[in-house]
């Protein structure tokens, strides 16, 4: 199964069978490019981002969910990790939570309505 996002964000690739309802997304693997879209909006593409607001990174991550999803095997904050670091644990909080995760800029650039 392969599910197209759409010509500019890119598609979707499987990596296990489908999941039901709103968690589909979550047996993908999320292109690239629409990560690179995600943190555009998230922190203008800087993912080294620290702005004091107590999330980090170019995904804006908030801590708990980072240590939640794993991040600690990669750096202590998502802005001490690299954007591929980042993505991975990304790709596990997609499958936790959804784009719910974001939901403006995930709504921003066309992932949910």
């Amino acid at each position: 199964m392969l599910v197209a996002v759409g010509a500019v964000l890119g598609v979707l690739l499987p990596t296990a069978g489908p999941v039901p309802g709103a968690r589909a997304a979550a047996a993908t693997t999320v292109a690239d490019g629409v990560w690179d879209d995600l943190a555009e909006c998230e922190s203008g593409g800087d993912w080294r981002a620290d702005t004091g607001n107590g999330y980090f990174g170019g995904l804006q991550i908030w801590p708990p969910t980072w240590e939640e999803a794993g991040g600690l095997r990669f750096a202590t904050r998502p802005d001490r990790a690299s954007r591929r670091q980042q993505t991975v644990v990304a790709e596990e909080i997609l499958r936790m939570q959804g784009w719910e995760a974001w939901p403006a800029c995930a709504r921003e650039i066309g992932m949910i309505d």
